[in-house]
């Protein structure tokens, strides 16, 4: 990582509401998770699966000492011969139970199957927190329903980070500085990092592939 690298994502960050309004989300799911200890849930839309983001939550838990922090990546399909940290299905989410947080993270319409098992969880006792942002640029364009449909998620969680189309960065970056956030108030290893070190590090993962693992 080159200081140019660095530099130019500090000026992407400056002047906006974005590293601010990452780190109290990632500040409300790290007390989340430490609180009530109970696990936690992470989970997409049929067309968006999280994977970076339950790779990179892996890795700050690793490194911050936050077991907690580790993820069960839920699926909307399950393929045959997956293995078992890969198929865990949505019928986990009707099983949430109070103590665990459910992170639902939404690339456009959540999908009426998915508010009725967020709505499970939460009715279970889960702490439901939501990413939500816009779609894909290829995928179709708004249908009706759509503006209800995040509306209802809004209301189904306890915590909530929007990224609106507009926004100067989208839904995959605003992932990254959550996962980082999240992180950095955990205890280090020995070896310890700098800032210098993690911004460079959050720098890497912006396009960086997921880990092996997933």
């Amino acid at each position: 990582m080159d200081a140019v690298r660095v530099a130019t994502l500090r000026d992407m960050l400056a002047g906006t509401e974005w590293l601010q309004a990452t780190r109290r989300f990632a500040g409300t799911l790290r007390a989340s998770v430490g609180a009530h200890g109970g696990g936690l849930l992470l989970v997409g839309t049929r067309e968006y699966e999280p994977w970076h983001l339950a790779a990179h939550l892996e890795d700050e838990a690793a490194w911050a000492g936050l077991p907690e922090l580790t993820p069960t990546l839920v699926r909307h399909r399950v393929p045959a011969g997956a293995p078992a940290h890969l198929s865990v299905g949505l019928g986990r989410l009707e099983a949430a139970r109070r103590g665990e947080t459910l992170l639902v993270v939404a690339a456009g319409r959540p999908g009426e199957g998915l508010l009725e098992r967020v709505h499970d969880a939460r009715r279970g006792g889960a702490t439901v927190l939501a990413l939500e942002g816009a779609p894909a640029r290829d995928a179709p364009g708004p249908g009706p329903g759509d503006a209800t449909a995040h509306a209802e998620m809004l209301a189904l969680a306890h915590d909530a980070l929007s990224v609106p189309d507009s926004a100067a960065l989208d839904l995959d970056t605003v992932q990254h500085l959550v996962s980082a956030a999240a992180g950095e108030n955990g205890l280090p290893s020995p070896r310890g990092r700098r800032f210098r070190d993690r911004l460079s590090r959050l720098a890497d993962q912006l396009t960086a592939p997921p880990p092996q693992r997933w």
